[in-house]
Order: C-alpha cells, then sequence, then structure tokens
C-alpha cells in the first residue's frame, strides 16, 4: 500500500474472506445466514447470495439488529467500572501527595 496500488479487487477480496471463513465457522458448528451460499467444486470457491447492500449500510449507520444490546453492554460497563476509576484516580491523587511532601 505504499505506492497506492491494490492488488486484489474487492470482489476478490470478498471471495478470498467467505472461502477461509465457511469453512472455519462449519468446523465449530457455526451455519452461515446465506440460503443460496454452497462450494463449487470445479471452481474451488464458495458461491453466496446477493449481498444487501441497504442492510449493509444501514449497520454501519447503527441501526443493525444487535446495536441496541452494544451499546446498553457498553454503558453497562461504563456505569459498572466507574468506581475502579475513581478509586484509580484517588490512588494516583494520594500517591502524588505523597511524593511532594
Amino acid at each position: 500500500m505504499k505506492w497506492k496500488i491494490k492488488r486484489s479487487t474487492n470482489d476478490e477480496l470478498r471471495q478470498q474472506f467467505v472461502d477461509v471463513t465457511v469453512p472455519q465457522a462449519e468446523m465449530i458448528g457455526l451455519t452461515v445466514p446465506d440460503a443460496d451460499l454452497k462450494f463449487n467444486e470445479e471452481t474451488g470457491h464458495y458461491e453466496y447470495g446477493e449481498i444487501n447492500w441497504a442492510e449493509f449500510w444501514e449497520v454501519v449507520k447503527g441501526n443493525g439488529p444487535c446495536n441496541k444490546d452494544r451499546i446498553d453492554t457498553r454503558r453497562k460497563a461504563k456505569e459498572e467500572g466507574q468506581w475502579v476509576r475513581e478509586a484509580a484516580t484517588a490512588f494516583a491523587q494520594k500517591r502524588a501527595a505523597r511524593k511532594s511532601a
């Protein structure tokens, strides 16, 4: 990327990702939610269905199916971890006061 030369197209990179990821998912018992997904013996690649770009961009914008859960979990972690940040700040202040005394 030093010279801004892209070695593979987005479609090629997507195909590489699918070819590597699908067998890994299957190995651990997961199924990929694509009814059109199938392995093509002739090409040695997985074939997949059309990408729903409208859904993709909605997820990117924060309107995905798990976004509310993700935000709620992050907010809860911040609130429940507040005492740790306060304790660390108090310890640092106490240490600084001892050092200057």
